[in-house]
């Protein structure tokens, strides 16, 4: 297991769910962490929490990730001694909706859109290139099995992870003869507030899509964005698909009664 010590990781979507759940992974191992969201009581909680149980030095940005112009200035003003980047966790994403394509809604499809493919090259562009100068460092994109395998309503969002499934595959092209790694994490089921948001608040829906199951975690993908981070450095974990024992597919589960 290499070490992160003192490393600079940036975390998008770092407020909540699996974005929080690495910024406590990484903490605990000792890494220094920018974390953004657009919920910024939310990140000072959580830098409060961290610097009690950790020690963890922080750096919070309040910025929604599909705004281009704000975050191409803000990353490209970041401190001298929070610049040079060496993790990347793209984890900013939503889901909106179930509808089917002809029924849906042009407002959803934008949100998911300008975050999880947008917004996921634009902080990738601000912070590669210099990766790619100092010849080091480590990008990982949070995927879906929805970018693997469409389900009955997924549409847009099914499309806008194999984005991220195709992105992550051509920077392994783009990267070659670099020691930049790139790595996908595409996990099934995790209970967060990923339903709620999709539901637009709807707890009760949110809640149905785990009964019966026993769903992934955030902490289940925070270890795992941890392990691939941490190996050796002439090792490039491509990509993970990870379920719960329960999930086959994106279409087939087994619920208990």
């Amino acid at each position: 297991m290499a070490s992160i010590q003192n490393q600079i990781v940036l975390i998008t979507g770092a407020s909540s769910g699996i974005g929080a759940a690495c910024a406590h992974f990484f903490a605990e191992a000792g890494a220094r962490l920018i974390l953004v969201a657009r919920r910024l009581e939310r990140l000072e909680e959580l830098a409060a929490a961290l610097k009690t149980q950790f020690g963890t030095e922080t750096l919070l940005l309040q910025l929604d990730v599909g705004d281009r112009p704000r975050v191409e200035s803000t990353l490209s003003a970041l401190p001298k001694d929070w610049a040079a980047v060496d993790i990347l966790v793209n984890n900013a994403g939503l889901s909106r909706g179930l509808d089917k394509l002809h029924e849906g809604q042009v407002q959803d499809w934008e949100e998911m859109i300008d975050t999880n493919v947008k917004g996921l090259l634009y902080v990738t562009r601000a912070i590669l290139p210099g990766m790619v100068q100092r010849d080091r460092g480590h990008v990982i994109n949070i995927g879906s099995i929805a970018g693997h395998q469409p389900y009955p309503g997924g549409n847009v969002y099914c499309a806008t992870k194999a984005a991220v499934k195709s992105l992550t595959e051509c920077l392994k092209l783009d990267l070659l003869g670099t020691a930049v790694r790139i790595t996908s994490i595409d996990p099934g089921m995790v209970e967060t507030e990923f339903s709620e948001v999709r539901f637009h608040g709807d707890g009760d829906r949110a809640r149905k899509v785990y009964q019966g199951l026993t769903p992934l975690t955030a902490e289940d993908i925070a270890d795992v964005v941890l392990y691939c981070a941490t190996r050796p450095a002439h090792v490039n974990i491509n990509d993970v698909i990870l379920m719960p024992v329960a999930q086959a597919s994106t279409t087939m589960a087994h619920r208990r009664p």
